[in-house]
Parts: structure tokens; C-alpha cells; sequence
């Protein structure tokens, strides 16, 4: 009988790459349920009609700033958890990751409270038609009540990834996503809510998913010890520590809401299709953003352990997957950009203007593949507050190629098509800004920064 093979030695290229693959594949798996079911939102809703597509694409716009914005609850304590991991300190870990919990809820209720005062006029900034813009505030006014379930969420998820857990997070977002799609099927086509259906259907899906991920959280703090209770100076020390990947997602907001705002100026089927195209992108996003998790947790506990060399052979390893898999991802999509459109509309104009902007998000892929997973290993190493400021250099210069559309006052397919060429210049550069900085050693901190 041969004898196996032994396992590989800590540090050696396979076992990184097993190591990398055992928290990718989960978060993959996971970050792909996510956006598969907003995909299936966006065909349920489209079939009501024109306006009630377009209508969600501005809602969503809305609601995912509000809610992405606070993206620092997973991306922050993910790298502040896995650091104090590598350095020996679990019950230190989940009682960072307890902090974070309780932010969720703070800043959870005020966003909420603050998007349902507001819908109207948030809404209305886009300058969609009356139609759409009334699909818009109904669905908005109703997701609001999934805010604080999903911040909650975010940050659940940023405690198991730093504790080297994705299944976890991959388990609940199957169930939670699954659970979405039938809910928004049901009531919106069978019990004939219309587009509020959908809203109530993530409402429900979140909420089920936040009870879930918070009591596996819970749990384990139990079982350390590690301090339960709301404390101001932890929930502080929190949210400082978010204040630097809080600008850094702003920025990323904003440029998403410029694009969706110049996207709006070019016809209710444009932004229709604006709307489908930015799921797509969003999806093949979340599928690149599975290596940047394993980057950050990955990372994280590397540098709070002290082995920089590790740190750098992680990373070149996965800069090389991410843009091999950008490649696959692309020619997908290429294949694919005439299929895609018939899921979402029955209108020949917005079929129309999808294929043409598909053809532009499959050549942005491989580049987006490199700024996602630096981004990941940046914000891993604790290094938000250069990426704050890169991240605004990044909208400044974005803000002249988009405004560029937008004056050229071109409409139809070929302005939908020149908006994702300005786009694809922004996360060009992107990708260019962020591969400087790894190239440098200044980011790579070793130990518990955090005491």
C-alpha cells in the first residue's frame, strides 16, 4: 500500500495555497449567493414592468450606501480580530469583535431612521421619472427595517473571517438568500405586492440571517469569557477604528452614485439597464472579493504573528489567481452578454443596452480582479488610513471622465456604453494606485497594533 503523502510544511507554496483555498472557496461560495439572489430580485421585480426596474436600481442605489457605507463593521473587524488571533490573544479577539456588534446596532438605528425620513428626497436626487421614482420610495420605505439586520450581519461575518471561519458565513447566506428569493417571488407575483414584496422579502431573509450569525458569535465569546456587555470605550475604540474605512467607502459610494446618476440622465431603459449591468458587475465583484477576504484574514493574522515574508509570498500568490480568474470571469461574460438580458426585460431597448454594456464589464474584470485583492491585503494589514486618502484621490480623478459623459449629453446605448468605459478608467486606476502601495514596505506592521 502506498503510503500518503505527508502534509505539506507551514509556510511551504502548497501549503498557502491550501490555506488560501480553505477560506476563499467558503467566502466565494458565500459573496456569489449574495449577489445571484439580487439578480433574481432584479428579473422578479423587471417583469412588473419598466418603471419598477429602473425604479429598484435607484432604490438599491440608495439603500446599499446606506447600508455599505458601515462596510467597516466586516472589512475593519475582520483585520483587528485575525491580528489579535496571530498574536495569541482569542478571548481579546471576540471581545473586539463583541464591540463591533454593538456599533451595528447603534449605527444600524440611526441609518435606518434616517433613510425613512428621507426617502423621498433621496430618492428624487437621481432624477428618474415620476413613475420609477414612486417604484423607488415604496421599496426603500420598507427595506429600511433591514438595515439594522443587515449591519449586524456585516459585522457577524467580519468576526468569523477574522477567527478564520467562513463557512459559517457561507451557511447563513445560502439559507438567507434562498429564503429571499422565494419570499420576494411569492409576494410579489402570488400575493401581488408588487415591488414593496421584494423589499419585505429581504427585510425577512436579513433579519433571519443577523439572529443567526450573532448567536454563533455569542456563543464562542461565552465560552472564552470574554465581556459581553455594552462598553463605551470599546464601542468608541470601534468606531475610530472605522473612521479611515469609512471614508475609503464613501468615496466608493460616491463614484457608484455618479455613475447611477449620469446613468439616469440617459433614459428610464438605460438606467433600467444601468441597473441590471451594476448587479452583474456587483456579482462578478463579490466573486473576485472572496480572495481579498482570505487576503485580509489571511493577512491580518501573518502581520500579528510577525512574518512578513509570509505576508509577502500570500500576496503575490493571490494577485496572480485573482487576475487569472478576472481572464475566465470575462470570457463568461462575453459569451454570455447576449443571453444575459433576456432574464431581466422584455424590452428589445433595455436588452438592447445591456448586451453593448455587458461587453464593457467583462473587460474590466481582470483589472478589478488586482484592485480587490489589494484592497483586501491593505486593509488586512490595518493600513485604512492611506486608503482613505487614496481612495479620494481615486473619486477626483474619476469625476472628470464620468462628468465628461454627462456633458457630451449623448443618450441611449452609446451613452450607457461610454459611462462603463469611464468606469472601467476609474478601477484602472485604481488598480494602479493600490499596486504602488503593496510594492512598498510601509504597510506591513507587525504584531497586535491594536494595543
Amino acid at each position: 500500500m502506498t503510503p500518503p503523502a505527508p502534509d505539506p510544511q507551514p509556510g511551504s507554496p502548497s501549503a498557502l495555497r491550501r490555506e488560501v483555498l480553505r477560506l476563499a472557496f467558503p467566502a466565494f461560495l458565500a459573496l456569489v449567493a449574495e449577489p445571484l439572489f439580487l439578480l433574481a430580485d432584479s428579473a422578479i421585480v423587471g417583469f412588473l414592468g419598466t418603471n419598477s426596474l429602473a425604479g429598484l436600481g435607484v432604490a438599491s442605489a440608495v439603500l446599499l450606501t446606506a447600508v455599505n457605507i458601515f462596510v467597516f463593521l466586516a472589512y475593519g473587524t475582520t483585520a483587528i480580530v485575525a491580528r489579535k488571533l496571530g498574536a495569541g490573544d482569542q478571548r481579546g479577539a471576540l471581545a473586539a469583535g463583541i464591540d463591533g456588534l454593538w456599533l451595528a446596532v447603534i449605527l444600524g438605528v440611526i441609518a435606518a431612521l434616517a433613510v425613512a425620513l428621507w426617502a423621498q428626497p433621496l430618492v428624487a436626487v437621481f432624477g428618474a421619472t415620476p413613475e420609477a421614482t414612486a417604484e423607488a420610495v415604496i421599496y426603500l420605505r420598507v427595506s429600511t427595517l433591514g438595515i439594522p439586520p443587515m449591519l449586524l450581519v456585516l459585522a457577524a461575518t467580519g468576526v468569523l473571517r477574522g477567527l478564520q471561519d467562513t463557512r459559517t458565513p457561507l451557511v447563513a447566506a445560502v439559507a438567507g438568500f434562498s429564503v429571499n428569493a422565494v419570499l420576494s417571488l411569492v409576494l410579489v407575483h402570488v400575493v401581488g405586492w408588487g415591488i414593496a414584496g421584494a423589499a419585505w422579502g429581504t427585510v425577512i431573509a436579513q433579519t433571519g440571517m443577523a439572529i443567526a450569525l450573532v448567536w454563533v458569535v455569542v456563543v464562542g465569546a461565552r465560552r472564552l469569557e470574554a465581556p459581553m456587555g455594552f462598553t463605551a470605550s470599546g464601542v468608541l475604540r470601534s468606531a475610530l477604528d472605522g473612521v479611515p474605512l469609512l471614508v475609503r467607502t464613501l468615496s466608493l459610494r460616491a463614484v457608484l452614485l455618479v455613475t447611477t446618476w449620469v446613468a439616469a440622465g440617459l433614459g428610464t431603459p438605460e438606467l433600467a439597464a444601468h441597473q441590471v449591468a451594476m448587479t452583474v458587475w456587483s456579482a462578478l465583484a463579490f466573486s473576485l472579493d472572496a480572495l481579498a477576504i482570505a487576503a485580509q484574514a489571511l493577512t491580518g493574522k501573518s502581520l500579528g504573528a510577525g512574518d512578513v515574508t509570509r505576508t509577502r509570498a500570500t500576496t503575490a500568490m493571490m494577485v496572480r489567481w485573482s487576475i487569472w480568474f478576472g481572464v475566465v470571469l470575462a470570457a463568461l461574460v462575453i459569451v454570455l452578454h447576449q443571453v444575459i438580458p433576456l432574464g431581466f426585460s422584455t424590452d428589445p431597448q433595455v436588452r438592447a443596452a445591456l448586451a453593448a454594456a455587458l461587453i464593457v464589464v467583462a473587460v474590466v474584470q481582470p483589472v478589478s480582479g488586482v484592485a480587490f485583492i489589494l484592497d483586501g491585503v491593505l486593509i488586512g494589514a490595518g493600513d485604512t488610513r492611506w486608503l482613505a486618502v487614496a481612495q479620494t484621490v481615486f473619486l477626483v480623478a474619476y469625476l472628470p471622465m464620468v462628468l465628461a459623459v454627462w456633458a457630451a449629453d449623448v443618450v441611449g446605448v452609446t451613452g450607457l456604453v461610454w459611462l462603463w468605459v469611464a468606469f472601467g478608467g476609474f478601477m484602472t486606476i485604481r488598480a494602479a494606485g493600490l499596486w504602488w502601495r503593496a510594492r512598498g514596505d510601509a504597510w506591513m506592521v507587525v504584531g497586535d497594533s491594536s494595543r
